[in-house]
């Protein structure tokens, strides 16, 4: 048996500061906001992100959220790679907004150059140049 899949519908990702997640997500990576909900019952805030007209991430906040393991790694969700066309211009820009990043990486299997760098709550993010 085998579920009949189209594509991934969205990410959801529990951030610490939602005010500090919602403009690295917007400012810096530069996802639309599509929805945004306060949800009162919950004291918590739910952000619907685009890229390019494709819905992709669900921000949450929560009052208490415990802190994302990362260092080692931990079991469940790796990383979020986005793909991008020139990654020394993508690094360009990460250094210029002050974020620190990894070195330029060569995927061992594509000779393709890649790098990471961290949201606010250190989930990390890959940028895969194609």
């Amino acid at each position: 048996m085998k579920l009949s899949l189209k594509k991934i519908h969205h990410i959801a990702i529990i951030c610490s500061n939602y005010e500090r997640s919602k403009k690295f997500y917007t400012e810096v990576l530069g996802l639309e906001i599509w929805q945004e909900h306060y949800r009162a019952a919950r004291d918590s805030y739910k952000l619907d992100l685009k890229l390019h007209d494709n819905y992709i991430i669900e921000l949450f906040s929560f009052p208490t959220t415990p802190a994302r393991p990362s260092f080692p790694e931990a079991a469940g969700l790796r990383h979020l790679a986005f793909e991008v066309d020139d990654l020394t211009a993508e690094i360009n820009k990460l250094e210029e907004a002050g974020i620190p990043h990894e070195g330029i990486r060569i995927d061992e299997l594509t000779q393709k150059r890649f790098t990471f760098f961290s949201d606010p709550d250190q989930l990390p993010i890959e940028l895969y140049e194609l």
